[in-house]
């Protein structure tokens, strides 16, 4: 049997002491699932391939809408 390993969340670095508005994503998987800091525990998550996160970080970088 294989162990289920949990996920390693991450938030973002961008996130406030004070509970806002933050996104958190789990590394080292397919696919890079996305979920609401604020709904951690019963909120959804949305996975995004690795090719199309990267491009999404990159567009953020240089200041592009995405």
């Amino acid at each position: 049997m294989t162990p289920v390993r949990r996920r390693q969340w991450t938030k973002s670095s961008y996130s406030g002491g004070n509970g806002g508005d933050c996104v958190e994503v789990a590394i080292g998987e397919r696919a890079v699932p996305v979920r609401d800091s604020k709904r951690s525990s019963d909120g959804p998550v949305i996975e995004f391939g690795l090719s199309a996160f990267a491009g999404f970080l990159a567009a953020v970088r240089v200041g592009r809408g995405v």
